[in-house]
């Protein structure tokens, strides 16, 4: 069975070569955590009780016995299994300081929910780059906002995904200003999560933008439209400077 450490270092890959993660990836991980937890605490109580129960004697550990008889089966330590697992990947390339973040590679962000800060985050790697925002600018706390910008060959992959969508009936076609765009709910059903809403932006031939909220944030609004309406004011205040 994978360890924790083993899906971590999945996840970190995968998501990061994509540079797209589910809003609710640090929940998954935790609940799944959580569950591997007690399924092993349940285990080794299991095998207490085994070697409670059995008579004294039975049992070896290396060389050394227990009191008792002398033993009729024994039991030795295994010999630790070798690591051979990848080391986790390093950190990706980032912007580095944005200061209020509201600019970061060739876009500018003129409008945010309020409360929202830049969480002193990103990463890019030239066709594709990323920040976020939550309400108090730690790097390592749940965002509320994320903007992912996909330029030149790299908006190849909106076009895919909205293609997808389309196709599966979910989502809607949007005008935001002069701007076309797409409004859909991603990652429905994922671990229970009631999804990520999501407003893609075509912001020119070869740059599209990616706004999501996170589904703890939207519990902030009073409902769908209201999402919805900050998810446009967010791509109007968006400016492309490339």
């Amino acid at each position: 069975m994978p360890t924790f450490e083993d899906e971590i270092r999945r996840i970190m890959a995968d998501e990061t070569a994509r540079l797209r993660a589910a809003p609710d990836l640090v929940e998954r991980i935790m609940r799944s955590r959580t569950k591997r937890r007690r399924a092993r605490f349940a285990a080794l109580a299991a095998s207490v009780t085994v070697v409670a129960a059995a008579p004294i004697g039975y049992l070896t550990v290396g060389s050394v016995a227990t009191p008792g008889p002398q033993p009729t089966a024994s039991a030795t330590l295994e010999p630790p299994a070798i690591d051979d697992t990848p080391p986790i990947p390093s950190d990706p390339p980032s912007f580095g300081d944005l200061g209020d973040g509201r600019a970061f590679g060739r876009v500018e962000v003129g409008y945010l929910p309020k409360r929202l800060k830049w969480s002193n985050w990103s990463v890019n790697f030239g066709d594709r780059y990323t920040t976020s925002y939550n309400f108090d600018g730690d790097k390592n706390g749940f965002y509320c906002v994320a903007i992912y910008m996909y330029e030149d060959d790299a908006v190849q992959e909106i076009d895919d995904r909205i293609r997808r969508y389309r196709d599966d009936g979910e989502g809607e076609e949007v005008t935001v200003g002069d701007r076309s765009g797409y409004l859909v709910v991603q990652f429905v059903g994922e671990d229970g999560m009631k999804g990520t809403p999501t407003l893609f932006l075509r912001m020119g031939d070869k740059q599209w933008a990616e706004i999501m909220f996170s589904p703890v944030y939207v519990k902030e609004f009073s409902g769908r439209q209201a999402v919805e309406a900050e998810l446009k004011k967010i791509a109007e205040g968006l400016t492309s400077t490339g």
